[in-house]
């Protein structure tokens, strides 16, 4: 794979922005994963683009870089990424995290920018997302969560990590079940008026799966 100057999130082949039908009185007919997707588009652009990475070291151009090398390298440990990858992803954090509020750190309103190029407006996924990001609670995202979080996106991350990812993105209410005010009543094989984990996995191994690994492919070539 050829090299690339910088990584930079993509949104042109973003089909249209996911609002809730609450904030504009629209109706999506989209299916579940294609909302999914459509949504997490330019996330997905960004680690493509970040696949493959070279460059000198980002951490000797940067010399206000909190990380060090041993830092790139812990983070490439727990994930799949390259050390190198690990640095371009820096790169794309901190024009995130610098998009409005310059203080090394992603906030709500800077993810949705980079999501839906606004950072005003009420859109489906936004707070999950955030949440599925900041792990550890405290309002922003750091660049060890983000560079985690995107790790579900790489190619050859295991398939249920992925529909875990979706799951715990459908999970709203946060309750680990997905009800039918959340999603759609098709995926509920049991009929008990709920969506558990199982359920989700059978429904993800044929929509989800797919859908990531296809999105993440199409977007390297």
């Amino acid at each position: 794979m050829s090299s690339i100057s910088s990584p930079a999130i993509d949104t042109t082949t973003t089909t249209k922005h996911i609002m809730t039908s609450d904030s504009h009185g629209l109706s999506d007919s989209r299916t579940i994963m294609e909302r999914l997707c459509a949504a997490l588009m330019p996330l997905m652009l960004a680690v493509a683009g970040c696949l493959g990475y070279c460059s000198n070291s980002v951490v000797q151009k940067n010399k206000r870089c909190p990380y060090t090398a041993e830092d790139f390298a812990t983070l490439a440990a727990s994930t799949r990424f390259t050390i190198k990858e690990v640095e371009a992803l820096h790169v794309l954090f901190k024009r995130l995290s610098s998009s409005l509020i310059d203080d090394g750190f992603i906030h709500k309103e800077e993810l949705q920018l980079a999501l839906f190029q606004t950072p005003n407006g009420k859109y489906f996924f936004l707070d999950r997302v955030f949440d599925v990001f900041d792990q550890k609670r405290n309002g922003v995202i750091e660049f060890d969560e983000f560079v985690l979080a995107l790790s579900v996106f790489h190619p050859y991350a295991p398939i249920d990590e992925k529909i875990d990812f979706a799951f715990k993105l459908y999970d709203l209410n946060q309750t680990g079940f997905i009800g039918r005010d959340e999603t759609i009543a098709d995926v509920d094989k049991d009929s008990d008026g709920k969506i558990s984990k199982e359920d989700w996995k059978a429904f993800g191994y044929h929509h989800c799966v797919s859908k990531f690994s296809f999105q993440i492919k199409e977007a390297e070539t």
